[in-house]
């Protein structure tokens, strides 16, 4: 069976952020932002969050823009020019056409941690990547969203 875990750092503090990974067996933590260079992240922007990953938690961290929405489809959302359901339904089609499956596998992500800002993950595409990662493997996946 292949776990994926998802989380989002927004109304976390840093210790309850980095207890939640260590704590789960995480191992290893996939950035699925867009950008992870906004000042507003914190102890989560990008060159920053991959140094105290791996210090705090001894694990590897990496960004795949693949896996983000586009910054088109966000500003839609925030400006409520499209429902939630349209965004999932535009975002999955984004992923089928970019073709994660087969780009970068299931299986590789095994025990990792999907990391975007939204606290928690049900209106959020790292639940939707997740649930589209289940969906389209050959083995069992379980969904563990950490909040």
């Amino acid at each position: 069976m292949i776990t994926l875990y998802t989380i989002g750092f927004t109304k976390k503090s840093a210790e309850r952020f980095f207890n939640l990974l260590r704590n789960n067996g995480v191992k290893q933590l996939v950035d699925v932002r867009i950008s992870n260079s906004s000042q507003l992240a914190g102890f989560a922007k990008g060159k920053d969050l991959e140094f105290f990953v791996n210090e705090i938690c001894h694990i590897p961290y990496k960004h795949i823009a693949d896996f983000a929405p586009t910054k088109e489809l966000l500003d839609r959302w925030h400006k409520d020019d499209v429902t939630w359901g349209e965004y999932e339904e535009i975002y999955v089609k984004m992923l089928k056409d970019r073709d994660v499956i087969r780009k970068y596998g299931v299986k590789a992500f095994d025990g990792a941690c999907f990391l975007c800002s939204e606290d928690t993950p049900e209106q959020c595409h790292r639940r939707l990547l997740a649930e589209y990662m289940q969906r389209n493997s050959k083995e069992r996946v379980e969904i563990v969203h950490l909040i």
